[in-house]
């Protein structure tokens, strides 16, 4: 009876807790259903560039689903050239001569790329030899029609010209595999988490233990109870940034280290995101359990949407969502930086949006601060 009693309490506190009905019902539907929305988008098709190329070798290239464009002028900068018109790769044909340029954002794709590039004109190489046979033997049978002597010590075959192809990785190299690529997202993702934890258990320990209601009681203002955690919190937060940047270049290797200073600026601007985050959805939760509620409404979405998962690949409206995800921008600016090699003042739109974030959220935690003032 005993034990029943304990069970019918833990059923009713838990039946009046609309959070944990929610976290218990819905947060995992929502979810599967993003997962299914994310995994369940058709693969992405190379997108790549042709100039002076045969046109039986542009056939090739979409007969493997690929997506062909014809240019008619070689490009200044491939680089610049490749990325202003979405390419992953760019294939030029100069005499006999073949230059691939793999923009290598997704190695797999790279990959496939290069495999087929070769296999068509290996293809074309090898249709040129029996076609050059065919002709040879076709000019005998005519000669020892005409003659009554055998001419054949004057037909020869002529080795069929190879086409070389080279290869060029506008980002990476051929050993390049897919955690290169992802790698700084998860940098990113990690900072992000721990901070937001962190700060938002930490406040809402405040909370809980009377400490900001008595705060709150005295003429201090909320604007300077806000910056007051903010900058408190922040010192914490930029060391735990700099101890997981130095262990991720210089331990795992994952960066070079001539940019590490690009990375922990903008991994700073990543945690006061988090922090901001945090101090805002802690004010809304009763325990560390509701903060924690909170992880798979608000953090996990935006892992899927970080571009650690490819984005072309999902629905347009997914992609437009991740246009509203702090964690996006995030991704963006360190892949650009840590595997791109871009300088920081590429990833100005990231960074401002990322302070655009704090800003908000520090706002609105100074109006959440506001039902825990005592009139």
């Amino acid at each position: 009876m005993r034990t029943m009693g304990i069970v019918k309490r833990i059923m009713l506190e838990k039946m009046r807790d609309k959070r944990t009905l929610a976290l218990l019902f819905l947060a995992p539907l929502v979810i599967l259903t993003l997962m299914h929305v994310v995994f369940d988008g058709d693969a992405r098709n190379p997108a790549i560039g042709a100039i002076h190329v045969e046109p039986s070798i542009v056939h090739q290239f979409e007969d493997n689903d690929f997506k062909v464009t014809v240019y008619s002028k070689n490009p200044a900068d491939n680089r610049k050239f490749m990325e202003d018109h979405k390419l992953d790769g760019l294939v030029i044909k100069k005499g006999d001569h073949v230059t691939v340029s793999l923009l290598n954002d997704d190695p797999a794709i790279a990959s496939r790329i290069r495999l087929t590039v070769n296999q068509a004109y290996q293809q074309k190489t090898q249709s040129t030899l029996v076609d050059d046979m065919k002709a040879k033997i076709k000019d005998l049978a005519e000669t020892l029609d005409k003659i009554p002597f055998s001419p054949t010590k004057n037909i020869t075959l002529n080795d069929p010209k190879n086409t070389n192809v080279k290869t060029d990785y506008i980002y990476g190299s051929k050993d390049t595999s897919a955690f290169d690529t992802f790698s700084p997202v998860l940098i990113g993702f990690f900072v992000f988490f721990f901070v937001f934890l962190i700060s938002g258990i930490g406040f809402l320990k405040e909370r809980t233990s009377g400490t900001l209601e008595r705060m709150l009681m005295t003429p201090v203002k909320r604007l300077e109870v806000t910056f007051g955690y903010v900058i408190g919190y922040s010192l914490l937060a930029i060391l735990q940034t700099i101890v997981i940047v130095l262990f991720a270049v210089f331990v795992l290797g994952i960066a070079d280290p001539a940019s590490i200073w690009k990375v922990i600026i903008i991994n700073l601007f990543i945690a006061l995101t988090a922090l901001s985050l945090g101090l805002l959805l802690s004010a809304f939760a009763r325990s560390e359990f509701q903060m924690i509620q909170f992880i798979p409404l608000v953090i996990v979405p935006q892992v899927f949407l970080s571009g650690l998962f490819p984005l072309e690949t999902m629905a347009g409206w997914l992609q437009v969502l991740a246009r509203f995800m702090p964690l996006y921008y995030a991704g963006d600016a360190l892949k650009k930086v840590m595997y791109k090699h871009w300088s920081l003042s590429s990833v100005t739109i990231d960074l401002v949006v990322l302070a655009l974030f704090t800003l908000i959220f520090i706002t609105l935690n100074v109006f959440a601060l506001k039902k825990y003032r005592r009139i």
